[in-house]
C-alpha cells in the first residue's frame, strides 16, 4: 500500500473514532476531525489553546455536501467559486447537521469545498464533513509547510498525515467570504 492510501485509511479509523488528525490541506497544514462530532471538536479546541467561541472552516468535496449542511443556499455562491483565483471559505448562513462548537453563534457555518486530492479522496470516503484549522496554537503563526508545525501539535493529535510531509511550497490560507443577500460576495479575508 502506498503512502497516500495508508495515510486514507488510518485517517479514516480515527475520524471514526472521535480521533484528531494533522493533514495538509488545499492551503496550509491543519488540524481536523468530524465536523458531526462535538467532543472530537472540543480535543482541538483544547489543543489549539482556541477561544470556544471562534468559528472553524469545515471541509466538504462538493457543492452537494454544502447543500446538505447549510439550510439555504443561492447557487449563485458556486458560480462565483468557479471564477475564485484561491481556494474560497464561504460563511453559510443557516448550518445545519453540524456539532453545536462549529457552528457561529449566528447560527453560520464556514464551508469550503477542497479540490485538493488527498483531502477530497478524504472527505468522499468519510462521508461526513472535517474540521480544517491551522496547525498551530492559537495566537501563533500558522504553518504553511510541515517544518513549521509546533511539536506539541504534532504529539497533539491522534494521527500525522506522511503525504507532502516534504512538500515546501508555498502556501496561504483560504479566502473568506460571507455571501451577502444582494447575491454579491462580502469579503472577510482576500
Amino acid at each position: 500500500m502506498d503512502i497516500f492510501q495508508e495515510d486514507i485509511e488510518r485517517c479514516l479509523e480515527i475520524l471514526h473514532s472521535g480521533g484528531i488528525i494533522l493533514y495538509p490541506t488545499d492551503t496550509i497544514w491543519g488540524i481536523g476531525c468530524d465536523a458531526t462530532n462535538a467532543a472530537a471538536v472540543e480535543k482541538i479546541i483544547a489543543l489549539k489553546q482556541r477561544p470556544a467561541d471562534k468559528n472553524f472552516v469545515v471541509l466538504v468535496s462538493s457543492e452537494r455536501e454544502v447543500m446538505r449542511y447549510a439550510a439555504s443556499v443561492d447557487l449563485a455562491v458556486f458560480d462565483y467559486l468557479a471564477q475564485a483565483q484561491k481556494p474560497t471559505t464561504v460563511i453559510y448562513e443557516g448550518a445545519i447537521g453540524l456539532a453545536d462548537n462549529v457552528v457561529g453563534a449566528d447560527g453560520s457555518a464556514a464551508m469550503r469545498i477542497t479540490n485538493d486530492e488527498f483531502c477530497k479522496h478524504l472527505v468522499k470516503r468519510f462521508q461526513k464533513p472535517l474540521v480544517s484549522t491551522s496547525a498551530n496554537t492559537s495566537g501563533n503563526p500558522s504553518p504553511g509547510i510541515f517544518p513549521q508545525i509546533e511539536e506539541t501539535i504534532i504529539l497533539g493529535v491522534d494521527y500525522v498525515v506522511k503525504h507532502r510531509q516534504d512538500d515546501n511550497s508555498p502556501t496561504t490560507p483560504s479566502a473568506i467570504i460571507r455571501w451577502g443577500k444582494n447575491g454579491e460576495p462580502i469579503i472577510i479575508r482576500p
